[in-house]
């Protein structure tokens, strides 16, 4: 048996912890707990790229721009499409320095490079249109509603946990640094389509141009799980298995779907658009492109176990 691939998706809480500062720091040292996960599947023999999310990251970058607009004008706010490069440089360094430390400590060697990935979006995507990607720190209804008034940022409720800014998220089409990455896929851990990837457009003459969304991070990393044509698309976030009826007295752990059963709970509204719903998606999405493989759905703290069939949520054809 050859050695198995694996696109691991990092939802938010591998790199931040709720109630922690919003400080590097804070963020390096949830980074280097998560890292050592990581290098646990590399440590089993798995090839593997990491995609990352950087919701929280993005806005609070855009806002920081925002203030030092307002005190000195001669530093203009950057478009989001920039804010998004600056969170995928300094996530990926904090990513690539960590799982690189943590690999050396189980005496491995094994490269970890960060690559600033764009994801080619049309522009007459729908998406533009309603704007359903939070990002930025969460605000009371009220303050919601001032940022909403004074700034004209569409502000709406996250799935019971405050009010946040929503960007458009278009779906990603292409991403382009693709044939670097698979040149890299055999020697080296790549981190890579970090936020879901700088969204670009692509014009005539075939030049790009950066707009201002943010891609959906677990549906960039399945595109890139079927590009490269991987074993498992591992989708990591704050729940082991995924439910149904979420936080009512009959909620239920799901620990093998197929993808019909998967479309009707996703029909019957059970996943929240901004927490378990894409994922589900994406899920889906490499069960149909690839029967026989498999999609999971589980913790951080589950990763090993879920690869090896003793944890999480499976998605798959049959």
């Amino acid at each position: 048996m050859g050695i198995s691939k694996v696109v691991i998706a990092l939802g938010g809480n591998a790199l931040q912890e709720p109630g922690t500062p919003a400080t590097a720091e804070a963020q390096l040292d949830v980074v280097r707990r998560t890292c050592e996960h990581l290098a646990d599947i590399n440590f089993k023999g798995y090839e593997m790229a990491i995609v990352h999310g950087n919701g929280p990251q993005v806005g609070r970058i855009a806002l920081s721009q925002e203030i030092a607009s307002k005190i000195d004008s001669g530093l203009p706010a950057m478009p989001i499409d920039v804010c998004g490069a600056m969170s995928q440089g300094y996530i990926g360094y904090q990513i690539q320095q960590c799982l690189r430390d943590a690999i050396r400590n189980r005496n491995r060697n094994v490269p970890v490079v960060t690559i600033l990935t764009q994801v080619v979006v049309s522009e007459k995507d729908e998406a533009f249109k309603n704007p359903s990607k939070p990002i930025g720190p969460f605000f009371s209804e009220e303050e919601a509603r001032a940022l909403a008034t004074e700034k004209g940022y569409v502000m709406k409720e996250d799935a019971g946990r405050g009010w946040r800014r929503m960007v458009a998220s278009p779906a990603p089409m292409w991403i382009t640094e693709l044939d670097s990455i698979k040149r890299l896929w055999d020697s080296t851990i790549v981190v890579t389509g970090g936020g879901g990837g700088i969204p670009v457009t692509e014009n005539m003459d075939g030049s790009l141009k950066g707009v201002a969304a943010v891609v959906d991070k677990d549906l960039v990393a399945e595109l890139l799980a079927e590009e490269i044509g991987v074993d498992f698309l591992l989708i990591l976030t704050e729940v082991d298995r995924v439910c149904v009826n979420f936080n009512r007295p009959d909620q239920r752990e799901l620990s093998h779907i197929t993808v019909a059963e998967a479309i009707k709970y996703l029909n019957e509204g059970h996943f929240a658009p901004g927490s378990m719903l894409p994922k589900v998606t994406a899920a889906i999405k490499f069960a149909r492109r690839f029967p026989g493989k498999k999609a999971i759905i589980t913790s951080l703290f589950k990763a090993v176990d879920a690869l090896e069939g003793r944890a999480g949520t499976v998605i798959s054809m049959a």
